[in-house]
């Protein structure tokens, strides 16, 4: 029985614009941006930020190196919401529906200090609410230190939760994520719109019922 459901933040929670990504940052001066940015698992300094082997200090030190002149935590935080497409209401919906049905909702994301410092503000719904006012925890790879698809990543999640790994539901946009999941014996659905994951997650739980 499903007690958990874990979403990722981008392609499920909130819609990504990669293209605008890959312009702002190149905007910027960041040569070869394309070489770092990937829809799933960044490279480089990049990565070294969502897995926290850098902080986000460090990380405008090493854009500015990258560019030839001094960034600042402002122009960091606008080429990453680049990223940032919007959040669909209907699935900030579907949190608090499943939530309020029995199940704890958790964040399980690859992401960077810089897109959190919005959502964990309440500018993150529109409406004054954060992120945390969704979810019940939030497992961010900066913070843990470790990235998906690293099975060590989806075994934290479960030791934290005090839970065997056939009652955890995880969705992803990820296929890499989704089969390392899988390969743990995690419920693990793929999804690749961000405005059809509440039906999918739907189906998946109806049909456990049965």
């Amino acid at each position: 029985m499903i007690k958990v459901i874990a979403l990722d933040l981008g392609g499920v929670v909130v819609k990504l614009n990669f293209q605008r990504a890959i312009q702002r940052f190149a905007e910027l001066g960041l040569p070869e941006v394309e070489r770092y940015l990937n829809p799933f698992q960044q490279q480089g300094f990049f990565g070294d930020l969502e897995a926290g082997r850098i902080n986000a200090e460090e990380f405008r030190q090493e854009f500015s190196r990258l560019t030839g002149r001094e960034m600042t935590r402002e122009e960091c935080f606008y080429a990453c919401m680049g990223f940032i497409e919007c959040v669909p209401q209907t699935g900030l919906d579907a949190i608090r529906r499943l939530h309020d049905t029995g199940y704890r909702m958790v964040l399980l994301s690859n992401t960077n200090p810089y897109v959190m410092s919005w959502g964990m503000s309440p500018a993150f719904d529109g409406k004054g609410r954060s992120l945390s006012d969704y979810f019940d925890a939030c497992y961010l790879s900066y913070a843990c230190k470790m990235m998906k698809p690293d099975p060590d990543f989806f075994r934290f999640v479960l030791d934290n939760e005090l839970i065997r790994p056939g009652e955890l539901l995880f969705v992803d946009d990820g296929p890499r994520n989704v089969e390392v999941a899988r390969s743990l014996g995690i419920q693990a659905l793929l999804t690749t719109e961000v405005e059809s994951w509440p039906a999918e997650v739907d189906r998946f739980l109806q049909t456990q019922q049965r």
